[in-house]
């Protein structure tokens, strides 16, 4: 059932010949949940500070993903969010459908439990709606129980806000989702079970009888995922794993959902920490033993390679990358680091993404800059390119803009316009330690204030920087090789952004075009 492991050697895990092989997502769709309407299936995933939040993918076979949008186009409360806060935001949400309307519940570790809904996967989407409010409230998951008429909620707590986690609490739910009924029950207290750490992620369901949680332990990195059943919803519990590392090279196998196909399969998408690349998500055949119990995987542990699910074949695709900025506009796949303001990019009539020189305090420490789009780096080896036109006679003294990789380390390659007015191109980063940052190569001259910039990404997420300054001597290496790193939690990050010191007046603009994103 399994074979040697090898990364995804294109954008999406099908192999063309019915059967898939881990990743399906090979990127950071972190926390994954998913539920299936009629013949489709739709996945959202944590989102953190970025804005848009809550992405919604879309498959017909499980395998083969799209980005169709966002649930949440700004994060609440949006005062919180004007400055990039990664660490905070969109926490493991779930993805239900209940009563002709898609539900989504998270829960934000400094606010509480939120929830939006819609007919349609596409939107409108509601406006977030504070279901519990409480410091380090995290992971909410509701269910609808049809054999009661009963509406519930569970969630677990961050230890940061909290000050303790590793217990599971539940609520009973008003039926339209607005509001708790009572104070909370604690489900599953995990430091009562011997050798059970850091539980988290509850997905709450009902089958065969039992109200079941779906639940990792252990840590992103090192734990299992955890089955708990009971014959009513306060419990006892009874605890199984029911997924973990084994023999294979799949650490952590983490938190996730369980979904049915129309056929009646069961499956089972969770994620794996992959450094720098996030948490890239796997796809597990699920059965039931004789005693119902869940068994995910090949026997309880993860599959490498394996038959797709038994659906109508569908074409092989993945989340896009490459974008041409039509009129000025971003594709969805695109993400600022904090809620965006009026006035970041200017609409044009042609291609190309034309970012405003947002002048800002901390300019040199690119993690602090909100005025910064991002997306998912691809945890494959693959090369980058972007072309960047910088206008020195337009913008300010110290106005820069570039391609960045973005992590608790960054680096990134751009031009920038000195004090005598010259466009030069730059290659500088910022280690981790540091709040500043400083020159990666020496700078070279730009005269037409154009460049094109390319990074080279291994399978392992080193980072090689180069550019073609249209001078003749076409892609000039730059630097030395960059190890990209993780945002705490969130795996690096591909960005564009251009900014300027603090002064006064208009600082200018800077012109993306074509970027792509190819093996």
């Amino acid at each position: 059932m399994t074979a040697p492991y090898t990364d995804t050697d294109g954008r999406t895990g099908d192999l063309g010949d019915g059967t898939y092989r881990n990743p399906v997502l090979a990127a950071d769709w972190s926390d994954p949940d998913v539920v299936r309407v009629g013949d489709d299936f739709y996945l959202t995933a944590s989102s953190f500070g970025r804005a848009p939040g809550l992405p919604l993918l879309h498959s017909r076979d499980l395998v083969n993903w799209a980005l169709v949008g966002h649930a949440l186009d700004r994060l609440r409360p949006e005062a919180a969010f004007a400055v990039p806060r990664h660490d905070a935001g969109v926490w493991a949400p779930s993805l239900r459908h209940h009563d002709g309307r898609f539900w989504i519940f998270w829960g934000d570790p400094d606010h509480g439990v939120f929830q939006v809904n819609s007919r349609s996967v596409r939107g409108p989407w509601s406006e977030p709606q504070l279901v519990k409010a409480g410091r380090g409230l995290i992971d909410a998951c509701p269910l609808w129980d049809a054999e009661s008429g009963e509406a519930y909620l569970v969630h677990g707590w961050a230890k940061s806000r909290a000050g303790f986690n590793n217990r599971l609490t539940g609520h009973r739910m008003s039926p339209d989702g607005t509001r708790l009924l009572d104070a909370g029950t604690t489900l599953v207290d995990a430091d009562t079970l011997p050798g059970w750490f850091t539980l988290e992620g509850p997905k709450l369901y009902r089958h065969d009888g039992w109200f079941w949680i779906l639940a990792p332990a252990g840590g992103v990195a090192t734990g299992w995922q955890g089955a708990f059943r009971a014959r009513a919803f306060t419990g006892p519990y009874e605890e199984r794993v029911v997924l973990a590392q084994g023999d294979t090279p799949v650490n952590g196998p983490h938190q996730g959902g369980w979904v049915r196909t129309a056929r009646g399969e069961d499956w089972f998408l969770h994620f794996q920490q992959r450094g720098a690349h996030g948490r890239v998500v796997h796809l597990q055949p699920m059965c039931w033993d004789a005693d119902g119990w869940p068994v995910l995987g090949d026997n309880g542990a993860p599959v490498l390679v394996h038959r797709k699910p038994d659906l109508p074949p569908q074409p092989r695709s993945a989340p896009g990358h490459d974008d041409r900025f039509p009129g000025g506009r971003f594709g969805r796949q695109w993400q600022w680091t904090a809620n965006p303001a009026e006035g970041w990019t200017v609409r044009h009539s042609a291609d190309g993404l034309r970012l405003t020189c947002g002048r800002h305090e901390r300019v040199d420490d690119l993690r602090a800059l909100p005025q910064l789009l991002t997306q998912r780096m691809p945890a494959r080896a693959c090369v980058v390119e972007v072309e960047l036109d910088l206008d020195g006679g337009a913008v300010a003294p110290g106005a820069r803009a570039g391609l960045v990789v973005l992590g608790d380390a960054y680096s990134w390659i751009g031009l920038a316009r000195e004090g005598d007015g010259r466009v030069r191109l730059v290659h500088r980063f910022a280690p981790a330690d540091t709040d500043r940052e400083r020159d990666a190569a020496p700078s070279r001259a730009s005269p037409e204030g154009r460049a094109r910039l390319r990074i080279e990404l291994t399978a392992d997420a080193r980072c090689r920087f180069a550019a073609d300054t249209g001078d003749g001597r076409e892609f000039v290496p730059l630097g030395q090789e960059f190890a990209a790193t993780p945002w705490r939690w969130v795996g690096a990050l591909l960005g564009l952004f251009a900014a300027a010191p603090p002064g006064t007046g208009h600082a200018g603009t800077a012109l993306f075009t074509d970027f792509r994103i190819t093996p």
